[in-house]
């Protein structure tokens, strides 16, 4: 027979490996997959300034290792594979690796998100020297200094707000003439004397040596480029949910997220969605974590309840 584990858990970022944690802890057969490495794309961040216990901060592929450590400390095993295919109606789910199909009994999707990029020459070589995607996680790393964001909806919004208040200019550079964001964000925006619009406009280059100095902007009516000179750009034109595995099989939202609420339970039983690829107000590490927390002790009770019922079944027959 076929190895069924209690838990397996598709994504090694923070909500991956903190579901592990608890799982395993609480002694289930637990299994996490990988294709990169550990913590996912917390791994790639330079610097995080934000999570709790680290008071000079860490880098993300050190805080990756410590939460593999630690879940492998309780019995949780970690395969660097890539899925290509799950089917996760019935009691046992169906993991298809490049290695092998593998079983589940409950699966934990922390696939995660990732940012849509510009797709400006030498935006990805600037990541990390001047180019971001996340005010809250790099916002400080620019106070007092000038930055530009590109976007114009909810979290374009509530980053020009967050980044007004650490920087000395804030530019937003959006391709329509009315910001798409919700009315609450405009007041506070409109008030905000060190925010600048660029409407109907476009970052058509960014201007660097080893780091971002400024950006050409085009006014895509007019055809009329300036540059702005700034030591930051953050991009925020919205992320792109990793969930084709599941697409026909879950509910997803409009925008391709997992839909599952603060319990992280999603539409099929036995299947939960934590971190950035569920549909959440906030996407952080530290939500994450909470999120993996969460979707193991369901996962827990989950798997407790079934175990009952085939008892009780087998007592009635």
């Amino acid at each position: 027979m076929e190895h069924i584990y209690d838990m397996v858990i598709i994504g090694g970022g923070p909500g991956g490996y903190t579901a592990a944690l608890y799982g395993a802890r609480s002694g289930l057969d637990t299994l996490i997959l990988e294709r990169l490495s550990a913590g996912g794309q917390m791994a790639l961040t330079d610097q995080i300034d934000n999570y709790p216990g680290f008071e000079d901060g860490i880098d993300g592929f050190s805080l990756g290792e410590k939460m593999l450590r630690g879940a492998e400390r309780f019995g949780a095993q970690t395969k660097m594979a890539e899925v290509r295919a799950v089917r996760l109606n019935g009691a046992v789910k169906e993991i298809e690796t490049a290695g092998g199909t593998l079983y589940g009994r409950t699966v934990i999707l922390a696939t995660g998100a990732t940012p849509r990029a510009l797709g400006v020459a030498g935006e990805q070589e600037l990541i990390g020297r001047g180019v971001s995607y996340c005010a809250s996680c790099d916002g400080m790393f620019y106070r007092g200094k000038t930055v530009v964001i590109v976007g114009g909806g909810n979290t374009a919004a509530a980053d020009a707000i967050l980044l007004s208040r650490i920087c000395e200019k804030v530019f937003v550079v959006h391709r329509r003439d009315t910001l798409r964001a919700t009315k609450i964000y405009h007041e506070p925006l409109m008030k905000a004397e060190n925010i600048a619009f660029c409407w109907n406009s476009t970052v058509s280059e960014l201007l660097h040596g080893d780091k971002l100095t400024g950006v050409k902007v085009r006014n895509i009516q007019t055809g009329e480029e300036t540059e702005i000179s700034c030591d930051g750009l953050f991009v925020c034109i919205g992320r792109e949910p990793a969930s084709e595995l599941v697409k026909g099989q879950l509910e997803l939202d409009g925008a391709g997220y997992i839909v599952a609420d603060e319990s992280t339970r999603t539409s099929l039983p036995g299947v939960y969605a934590v971190g950035d690829v569920r549909t959440k107000a906030f996407r952080q590490v530290v939500t994450a974590v909470g999120d993996g927390a969460t979707a193991a002790y369901y996962a827990d009770e989950y798997l407790t309840e079934t175990k009952q019922a085939q008892e009780d079944g087998a007592l009635d027959r």
